[in-house]
């Protein structure tokens, strides 16, 4: 089991500041599980701030990520972490990520005091993790226009890296604090986690396409777009020809959800099902809103209103997390127009 971290009111109130629905899903973990899981959720995000920091230049952002990394296994030079938040923490407009920045230190210090095989865990997904972030810097850097990634290839690589390995490194941390912690084996659960948290990542890239394209990325494949006749910078102004690609990339989302329902089916403690489970259901409600709003879905943020959010905790709790139920919520929510018809999912 992991040794607990130091009680400290800044790790939850540090999570809640960044991220609504991901807090809400480790509030449902046991605690052997809460530590390691939001250690590593802070340190990705951090790294995730420091390579979206767009006025600074690539190369200075490419550099403090590998110092990142460096602080990450433990040998950053004596300094670094402590300048690379002083530097970086004034550039960030959103108050979360700036306190974010500045807690680097304390979020590296309760990374060392997490237990062996957790802090070796949290460590490899975070490799991967800046690895993808990374790749973005290399990627984007410098784009006047929009720039594309080239394949389908890549894209299933990007969102292995940023999210994929996340649904691989929670099922091992289950599997180890958690004594019959699913019905599956554990290399199937991490398959199932692969592809789910590979899903969570469609599901952003087709919510945030406007910001993304706005800021120069463009993760839907250049090979699909130029069948479709576009380049990047023609999508907001061509929805309908855009439709058959950000069509086939919907489905694939919602097929990686669909894996996100049953790997959350065969995990045997209902809290811990109840955490699984909802990325999936608010997941599955943002295509459903994005497939209502059409093409104003593509210029207008679509998010899943913090009313329904609240619902959805309400109805976990109701039921108790059970199966039926929670089968019955994903096929309500992720009806297109529905509004409030999955409020009442039944059992």
């Amino acid at each position: 089991m992991s040794q607990a971290v130091p009680s400290d009111p800044e790790l939850p109130a540090l999570l809640r500041s960044v991220s609504r629905s991901f807090y809400l899903s480790i509030r449902l973990l046991p605690a052997p599980l809460r530590q390691p899981i939001s250690v590593a959720y802070l340190l990705a995000r951090a790294s995730d701030t420091v390579a979206d920091t767009a006025n600074m230049a690539a190369g200075e952002r490419k550099a403090k990520l590998e110092t990142l990394v460096a602080a990450f296994d433990g040998w950053a030079p004596s300094g670094a972490i402590a300048a690379l938040a002083a530097s970086f923490a004034p550039l960030q407009h959103d108050p979360g990520e700036r306190d974010l920045i500045v807690a680097l230190p304390r979020c590296l210090a309760w990374l060392e005091q997490l237990a062996e095989p957790d802090r070796a865990d949290v460590r490899a997904v975070l490799h991967h993790i800046t690895r993808g972030q990374a790749l973005d810097v290399e990627r984007f850097d410098g784009a006047v226009l929009p720039r594309a990634l080239e394949t389908a290839t890549q894209l299933d690589e990007y969102t292995y890296l940023v999210a994929g390995c996340v649904g691989e490194f929670w099922t091992d941390l289950c599997f180890r604090h958690l004594p019959g912690f699913a019905a599956l084996p554990q290399q199937e659960m991490r398959e199932l986690g692969r592809g789910y948290g590979k899903a969570l990542q469609l599901v952003n890239i087709l919510r945030d396409a406007s910001a993304d394209l706005a800021a120069g990325r463009c993760y839907f494949p250049a090979d699909e777009l130029a069948a479709a006749g576009l380049r990047p910078e023609d999508i907001l102004g061509h929805p309908d020809r855009f439709e058959a690609v950000r069509g086939r990339w919907h489905a694939r989302a919602q097929q990686g959800l669909e894996l996100g329902m049953r790997y959350a089916d065969a995990v045997n403690s209902r809290r811990v099902r109840a955490g699984s489970v909802l990325p999936a259901l608010l997941g599955v409600r943002t295509l459903a809103l994005l497939q209502a709003a059409g093409a104003h879905g593509l210029r207008d943020k679509v998010k899943v209103p913090r009313r329904e959010v609240h619902r959805v905790m309400a109805r976990l709790a109701l039921n108790l997390a059970s199966r039926a139920s929670l089968r019955a919520l994903f096929a309500r929510m992720r009806e297109p127009r529905a509004s409030r018809g999955w409020e009442n999912p039944g059992p």
